[in-house]
């Protein structure tokens, strides 16, 4: 019986001991007398001394084990060299839910988030030059007030199928911010015109929301546009927005569009994280090497161009124009100096311009 005894304790022991690491991994916070939990998913080996960082708030009802799961962040991490942060919303009655300005609350998730970002700042080397922001559903919601109010220390928003709702839109963004607004037409949940089939009116539908940024942003009011190839017989089309201006605005118009989450490049034309983070490092958004563009100089213009592009760099260095499915289109060799190459030979289109050396990356529209 004794030995028994020894025995479970022993075995109770080697469980606790190897389940520790995985509920240590779910953080918590104290904000308003309240213990808020979080994940963080940092990059297991990186060479930079500060790490950018992006916070993917969850929709509503859901949890933060669940979207860890789902997206898999720590592979991201690895992948981007980013840390990402998961917090968690609070259950307000009707099941976890961020303070987005939707319903009467006094719950400062605001306040939060930014405190979570200012406490997380050291023990994980963040760069506070490098903040970004997506989220989904009501996750979406929360990233639009985030931006408005915060949008002098976020360096880009990425909000899906979420929209700004009416007390938001009545308050004047305290900075521009970059934006990129991802919704599919025919969502029934949050509709692509502000009104859901299941909780009546939201908010202000995209088109005012692409207003309300075109003027905090001082975007041109009309767009360039451009289609993603239709690869796979998804029954989608997407269409990007580009607003070009002071601060960029983007949209990803899903034609067919659920309220979901568009994961697998295998399965549908994009990604959508892949066109998000495209997005936040694109035109010096998201600088992800942090200090090398002191040692490296390296500019293009025009921007956008018909085809013949000029390339200012101080060292020399090799080029990769990446278009938007992630392939290499082409490589060229520039000298230091002024450098001029013809790209009029690519479709009309985006394309990412990497400089191999330092990895930093420029963001070029080609016309015709």
């Amino acid at each position: 019986m004794k030995t028994n005894n020894i025995l479970k304790i022993s075995v109770l022991s080697l469980l606790v001991t190897l389940c520790a690491p995985l509920f240590s991994q779910i953080q918590t916070f104290q904000w308003q007398g309240v213990q808020r939990q979080y994940l963080v998913r940092a990059p297991l080996q990186t060479d930079k001394s500060t790490i950018p960082v992006m916070f993917f708030l969850h929709g509503w009802t859901d949890n933060i084990t669940h979207v860890d799961n789902e997206f898999h962040f720590q592979q991201v991490a690895d992948e981007l060299g980013w840390t990402v942060v998961i917090p968690q919303a609070l259950d307000q009655g009707s099941g976890t839910m961020w303070n987005a300005g939707l319903n009467a609350s006094d719950i400062d998730d605001s306040g939060f988030l930014m405190a979570l970002l200012d406490s997380l700042a050291e023990p994980y080397q963040l760069n506070l030059d490098s903040v970004f922001f997506t989220g989904f559903s009501m996750g979406g919601f929360m990233t639009h007030r985030m931006a408005i109010e915060h949008g002098d220390r976020i360096t880009a928003c990425a909000p899906v199928s979420g929209l700004i709702t009416h007390s938001m839109a009545n308050q004047t963004p305290v900075a521009p911010v970059r934006m990129l607004h991802i919704h599919g037409t025919a969502d029934p949940v949050v509709g692509y015109s502000g009104t859901s089939q299941y909780f009546g009116n939201l908010g202000i539908g995209v088109s005012a929301i692409l207003d309300y940024w075109k003027n905090a942003n001082g975007c041109a009011i009309d767009p360039i546009i451009d289609t993603f190839p239709d690869r796979k017989n998804d029954g989608l089309r997407f269409v990007r927005y580009t607003y070009e201006g002071d601060t960029e605005l983007q949209h990803i118009k899903v034609i067919g569009g659920n309220h979901t989450w568009y994961h697998s490049e295998d399965q549908f034309d994009i990604g959508y994280l892949t066109e998000i983070h495209k997005f936040f490092v694109g035109n010096d958004g998201g600088n992800v090497n942090v200090g090398e563009s002191e040692q490296s100089e390296f500019r293009l213009w025009p921007n956008p161009t018909s085809g013949q592009i000029s390339f200012e760099t101080t060292n020399a260095t090799d080029i990769k124009v990446i278009d938007l499915q992630g392939r290499c289109v082409a490589m060229y060799s520039l000298r230091p100096g002024i450098n001029s190459i013809d790209l009029g030979n690519l479709p009309i289109g985006l394309y990412f311009i990497k400089e191999t050396r330092s990895g930093i990356v420029r963001k070029v529209m080609v016309r015709k």
